[in-house]
Formats: structure tokens, sequence, C-alpha cells
């Protein structure tokens, strides 16, 4: 699962092999020819040097969950992956900050994120890229998903199926691919009904006022043009609605409209979340040199609609949140193998970014004490805000010798919008082999990250004061972008035939860090900046693989710190501001140790048992985030089992049990930088799925 691809002649010989390949006479000439362009696409923008952790079909398809698991829990198995709320992330101490690339385009992140997106039975494969990235990869650089999507032309057929089991879940989908003369498709369809929607506020299994339906869905089809082109489309989408979960038994604070009793377990509050995308991307190899061009757009919205009455009372106001982002541009990469030691690559990305936002809030007004009487009035804010991005790179592959491979270069990027800002970014990494079983990077990246346009909504401090929305600090600067040093170093070893180990270290020094914290009852991220930040860790992974059985671990070691607030402070009191002003302190998302297991076997002919589970430290919690939450473990076991029926018909069956030990934890706890309300993790269920081949 875990592996470098370090060496440019590999992946060469790899291109030039499926080019002259004679096929098989069991392989029809268009499977070779898209085997072909799939190469020659993935070595237009190798890892070189980065690490890369990678998890096929296979694996998911073992994993308790199986295809039915989100991208989320996928991840969450790669190493210095911190479980967040809201089926998000933290990699190696960074809040969110991925890029998600489909088929070596990138994507721009979504409002809610895109883990929920896409569907674990569309994916030929998934890879977390971290470390000192190629400079080919911008903007977003915690973190790189790189999604490889199944083809219908080499994996042809599909499945109908249904899944669910604890907390009123119930998940059915489908999925098919194929080929109609040149052209091959494959898509997937799902839905996903369960009481369960966002993090439960209370400690025990079944949560009040916490129901989801979703929908979602994908297409890719590729038509080739000619020998050496080909035109690909992707499309995806998704429609999410959410009940706000409740915490019983808390008494209101306010009055309004005469009334101040209100039953907390009774309140209504909704959010719906829609996400979309579209690529259109061309591939063309011509001699030495392989060329992609695309274009993209992607459309991401969240309203929440809270409950009128009783957020006022609870909260002193009742605020209607809605946000719709719009992003559309164009991307060009291009390979080129100039000589046998040397391959240059170079590529363009340009976006622009359109985020618009509406709150329309129920307020008190404020006496001259400071405390709210019953008056309630309305307060509407709108606000646009645009953002640019242009960034060009070129790098250059070099084969020092049969054993040393330097991949050097820069990138150049531009933000227009928010704020104006441009930044060189030199990066550097090299990769040593000194044996078959050994290889050493060491990489240098200079990083810049462009404020997340997706996420940043307008106020206007002047028009809360004297009403219950009035924030204790009058200051709200826009927010910056984030500039770093990122240093990793790693080893990997195959030790045996069957046991890989690695090891890996990294350092990060930052200038006005980036982070996210929920403010208010909406489940909605807003950036701001530490004038500083330095995160470092260290990652340890092992894979061993034997006959029917598979089993890795992964351990992380992270500190992520940051000193001085220089945007959005409005979101702070005058206290946290001095304290973080003062000195250093974590990060909200900060957990110093992170770790995942798991294990296969493939015990009987056609069944397979499957274990994993995932460990945390615990976040931070309290003023300032000057306190930690609680450890937390969870393991969840599966087994699934293919059968054949006497008409042809597969059928798969499968059984999980998630959180086996039933341990309730706590992600959150409500207090803290940016945190929003308790959240606990999921208590044990059991789940069982059925599916049949088509």
């Amino acid at each position: 699962m875990n592996s470098y691809r370090v060496v440019a002649v590999v992946s060469l010989l790899l291109a030039d092999a499926a080019r002259a390949e004679e096929p098989a006479f069991e392989l029809p000439d268009l499977v070779v020819q898209s085997r072909s362009l799939d190469v020659a696409r993935n070595a237009i923008a190798p890892s070189l040097g980065a690490s890369r952790y990678e998890i096929d079909r296979e694996t998911i398809q073992k994993l308790p969950g199986g295809e039915n698991a989100r991208l989320t829990d996928v991840l969450l198995q790669a190493p210095g992956v911190v479980q967040e709320a809201f089926g998000d992330l933290h990699v190696r101490g960074d809040h969110r900050n991925l890029q998600y690339r489909v088929n070596g385009v990138l994507l721009p992140e979504a409002i809610s994120g895109f883990n929920q997106l896409f569907d674990a039975r569309a994916l030929r494969s998934v890879s977390l890229i971290t470390g000192a990235l190629p400079a080919q990869f911008g903007y977003r650089t915690a973190g790189v998903v790189d999604m490889q999507l199944r083809s219908g032309r080499e994996d042809p057929g599909g499945s109908l199926g249904v899944y669910g089991g604890s907390f009123g879940t119930i998940q059915p989908s489908a999925s098919y691919g194929g080929s109609a003369g040149p052209v091959e498709y494959f898509g997937t369809l799902s839905g996903f009904r369960s009481d369960r929607g966002f993090e439960n506020p209370t400690p025990g299994p079944d949560g009040i006022h916490n129901r989801t339906n979703q929908l979602r869905g994908l297409i890719h089809a590729a038509v080739p043009v000619g020998d050496r082109s080909r035109i690909s489309l992707i499309a995806g989408s998704m429609y999410s609605t959410y009940q706000v979960p409740n915490t019983p038994g808390l008494r209101p604070d306010f009055t309004a409209y005469g009334q101040s009793a209100f039953d907390s377990a009774d309140l209504r509050a909704r959010q719906v979340q829609r996400n979309s995308f579209a690529i259109l991307a061309g591939q063309h190899s011509i001699g030495d040199a392989d060329l992609q061009l695309s274009a993209f757009i992607r459309r991401s919205s969240i309203r929440y609609r809270p409950d009128g009455l009783g957020d006022l009372l609870f909260d002193g106001a009742a605020s209607t949140v809605g946000r719709e982002s719009l992003s559309y541009g164009t991307q060009g990469d291009a390979a080129w193998r100039l000589h046998p030691e040397h391959t240059l690559r170079a590529g363009f990305f340009l976006s622009q970014d359109t985020t618009r936002s509406v709150t329309d809030s129920t307020l008190l007004p404020l006496d001259g004490f400071g405390q709210a009487f019953d008056a309630p009035f309305n307060l509407r804010e709108a606000g646009r805000v645009r953002q640019t991005l242009f960034g060009v790179y070129v790098q250059d592959e070099w084969r020092i010798t049969d054993r040393v491979t330097l991949n050097a270069g820069g990138r150049f990027d531009i933000v227009s919008g928010i704020v104006e800002a441009s930044q060189f970014s030199p990066r550097a990494n090299l990769v040593w082999t000194p044996d078959e079983d050994t290889t050493i990077a060491l990489g240098y990246a200079r990083y810049f990250t462009p404020p997340p346009a997706e996420l940043v909504g307008t106020i206007d401090i002047a028009r809360y004061r004297g009403t219950t929305l009035q924030p204790a600090t009058q200051q709200a600067d826009p927010v910056q972008p984030e500039r770093a040093h990122y240093l990793n170093l790693g080893l990997r070893r195959r030790v045996t035939e069957s046991l890989t180990l690695g090891i890996e270290a990294y350092g990060r020094s930052v200038e006005d860090m980036q982070d996210l914290g929920q403010f208010g009852r909406a489940y909605v991220f807003s950036p701001y900046n530490y004038r500083r930040g330095r995160v470092y860790g260290t990652e340890l992974t092992a894979d061993w693989r034997q006959g029917p059985w598979r089993l890795y671990g992964n351990l992380s070691i992270s500190r992520s710190e940051g000193r001085g607030l220089v945007s959005n402070q409005y979101f702070w009191s005058p206290d946290e501001l001095a304290q973080i002003r003062r000195k250093w302190v974590r990060t909200d998302h900060d957990q110093l140790l992170t770790g995942s297991a798991g294990a296969a076997y493939e015990a009987w002919e056609g069944g397979t048992l499957s274990g994993s589970l995932v460990y945390g430290s615990g976040m931070r919690k309290g003023f300032a985030n000057s306190e930690v939450m609680t450890p937390y473990l969870t393991v969840n076991l599966g087994v699934s089992q293919r059968l054949t029926q006497p008409d042809g018909g597969a059928w798969t069956l499968r059984f999980d049990v998630i959180n086996l030990f039933d341990r309730g934890y706590q992600l959150r706890d409500g207090t803290g930088i940016g945190v929003g309300a308790p959240q606990y993790g999921m208590r044990r269920g059991f789940f069982a799925g059925l599916s049949r081949a088509i």
C-alpha cells in the first residue's frame, strides 16, 4: 500500500513498452490502447520523491464495509490521517487543505469537502500523496487525494446491491461499465439514509433529530481518437439533507416574543448540501511527449435553516445561512522525454472561484448594560467573493546514475481577489536506491496556499454592534495566503519478500498559517491565520503479505502549533487573542499520536475475514486549546463471501461490525478554538449487505 514509485526510468520503460507491445491474443486492441494511454497519463505527473500511500481496489473490497465505506473511512487507513467530525480529515497537522485529483485533473475543493461525494465502488485505486510535493502540485498541499477511476473496458459489468443495519441505515447502490464500439463508460449511483447524519452531541448510540438522506452519482466515459489520443468526460453530483442533532436538557438564555421556555430536544434545524463537478479532458502522445489538457467546473452550496424560535431563545440569534460557490478553469500538463537521463515536465493551472453568501438573522438588541431585551428584529447581510488563481510550473527529472534521481523545478503562482499575492516556489526531491530493496528520499518544497475562497464569507462588524451577535473583538482582517518551507526525509526498506517497513520525518515552518473553525450552529467552516506556525512529525509504516494474509500498520507522531492571530480576529475573545499573542498554542486539530492497522485473511474459497482499527490520542480542547481530549480506539471486523449460483450469477454477502467493543469516545467536547459543539464518535453498529454482479 505504501510506495514511492521513485525511479523515473521505470515509468519511461513502462510507457515505451506499452506503446511497443504487441497485444496478446486474449486482449482486444482497444484494451491495450487504453492501458497504454493510462500509463502515459500517469507518467505526466508522477509523485517522484514524495510519500505515496496507495490503497487499491482489492484492499478497499477487503476492508470492513468494503465498497460501501466512505472515502473518509478508506483514507483513515493511511499514515498521518486524523479523524475529524463532518467527514473531514487532518493530514500531517493540517486542517483539510487537501487537493483532489481525478485521473490527473485537479478539482477545487467544495464547501463541504469532497470526501462524501466520491463512491468507493467507482475507484480503481486511491492514493494519498504527502511530503515534499513535486512542482506540479500546488495550492492545497497538506496532501493530494489521487483517485483513479474504474475502466469500463478493462473492468466490464457491474453490480446491484443493498447495505444497511444499525442506526436505521440503508444504502442501495448500482454500478455498471462497458463499451459501445470505441467508447468506454462506467457509472455508479447510490443512496444513503441513516438516523446518524452528523456526529452525536450526546454519548448515547442514538441521536435526537439526526437523520440524513443522500444521493450521489458518478459517470466516466472515454473515447480514443486515433492510436495516441483520447477524450474523457467525468462528472459527479451529490445531494444531501441533514437534521441538525439536539442536546436535551438545555435551558434557554433569552426571551423572545414573550416566550422563555423551550425543550432543546425539540429543535428543528436543518442543513442541505449540494456538490457537483464535470471534467472534460483531452490526452495526446506525440513522439516522446505526452500531453493532457482539461477544463473543469465545480458547483457547491450549503444552506442552514435554523429553528427560528428555538435558536433565538438558546443563542440570542437565529440565522439562515446560505453559501454557494462556482469554480471553473483549465489545466494543462506535459511530459517530454528529452534524453534517457532527462524528462522535462511543465504545465499551467487557471481557475476562477465566485462565492456568494447570504445570512438572514433574527436578533435581539442589547441595552446599555449589555443585556438582551425582547424586541426581535431582522438583519440581512449578503456578499460576493471572487478569487482568480494562476500558476505555471516546470521541472526536470534527472537520472544522475542508475541509483540516484533528482527531480528539481519550481512553480510560480498568483492569487487575485481576496488578496493580491504571488510567490515563486522552488521544489527538489533527491531519491537514492542503494540496492533493489531500499529507497531513501530527501525533499524540500516551498508552498503557497491561497485563502480557501469557497469558505470565505463577508461581514460588516459595525452592523452587529448593540445586538446579541456583537463580537467581543471588533476586528476582521482578511484571510492571507499561507507560505511555508517544507522538509521531508523518508526511508523505505523491503526487509523480506513479505515485509516492507518505512519511516518518514517531516517539518514545516509557516508564515500566516491557515486553520479552520466552526463558529455558530451552521456546519460551515471559516478560515483564519496564525501569524506563525510550525508543524513536525514522524510516520512509521509496515506492510506484510504472504499467501492468503495481508497485514499493515501505521503510527504517526505529530505536533502542530501556531502563534498570533492576524485575520478574522472577531472569532475569539480578547483573553484568547492575548494568550495566542504571548505564546505558542496547539492548533485545535493537533493530535500527538495517530495509528491505524488492518488485516485480511482469505480463509476459504471466496471467503475473506478482515479487521481494521483506528487510534487517536485526542485532539485539543479548553481555553486556547490548552487541554487534550481523551484517547480513543475503535476496532472494526468484517466477513464477506462470494457465491456462484447454478445460473452463473455471482453474489457477494458481507457482514460488518463497526466499533466492536462499543467504546464511547469524544472527538470534540465543544470547547477550544473554532469548535462548535460536542461530537461523539459512532457507537457499535451491525451492518450487512448483499450484491449481485451484472
